[in-house]
């Protein structure tokens, strides 16, 4: 597989992006090959000879002027064709967003991700709230969404493996979700380049199993038992 190189892809909407950056590349392959046919034909077609004088072409003729206009309707179309393929995989990953079962908020500064969870009220703002530094944990086949925010320049929230990038504005408030389909745990870079600490800006999520996340919960919020677990649509039902 010529694309074997990008991360595993554990996201619901993940695979229409792949399948469009497949298309490009090869539609981008495709293209590179003709051309440098064409250019090598040319080379061998019209090289210099004994005898042979170059003609001058003035471009007046149709079958002059094809050469740039067949290519340039050709291009036109394909980028059409992707706009609309892009067009639905942006909608799924940013317009159809189903109701989120976790909020959570992440705050990008220098250099590291503030990560912040609803205590069991399930309210931001409140006593109960928890704040880890660059730990997301989140529960399998769950929709966790996310308010992503800066403290001080701009950053970029990357989650390779979920095909998830965005942006964060100080100043500014962007909505993004996702739905992991498959336990571990993968790397939260920052993809902005925001300060010579920059490469160092590398949180981790956690997607745990039911139980698991369940266990996890119970460990950051000792006094909430059973049926009140924060998060409740996180937890087993």
């Amino acid at each position: 597989m010529f694309l074997s190189w990008l991360p595993e892809n554990i996201s619901t909407y993940g695979g229409e992006i792949d399948s469009l950056f497949w298309l490009i590349y090869y539609i981008t392959l495709a293209w590179f090959i003709v051309t440098i046919g064409a250019m090598l034909g040319f080379v061998l077609l019209f090289r210099r000879r004994e005898g042979r004088r170059a003609a001058y072409i003035t471009g007046e003729k149709f079958s002059q002027v094809a050469w740039i206009l067949i290519p340039t309707a050709l291009v036109l179309v394909l980028d059409l064709w992707l706009d609309f393929r892009a067009g639905d995989a942006w909608a799924k990953a940013r317009i159809h967003v189903p109701p989120s079962e976790l909020q959570v908020q992440v705050t990008g500064k220098q250099f590291n991700w503030e990560i912040l969870y609803p205590g069991p009220d399930g309210q931001f703002g409140t006593a109960d709230d928890l704040q880890m530094d660059n730990e997301l944990h989140v529960a399998v086949n769950k929709v966790v969404g996310i308010t992503v925010k800066s403290k001080d320049v701009i950053h970029s929230l990357f989650l390779p493996n979920l095909r998830l990038q965005q942006n964060a504005v100080p100043g500014r408030e962007f909505p993004a979700w996702f739905q992991a389909t498959k336990t571990g745990v993968f790397e939260i870079p920052c993809a902005e380049l925001c300060g010579f600490g920059h490469s160092g800006m590398i949180g981790h999520l956690t997607v745990h199993t039911a139980e698991e996340y369940d266990k996890w919960v119970k460990e950051q919020w000792p006094s909430v038992m059973g049926e009140a677990l924060p998060h409740k649509a996180l937890s087993r039902k």
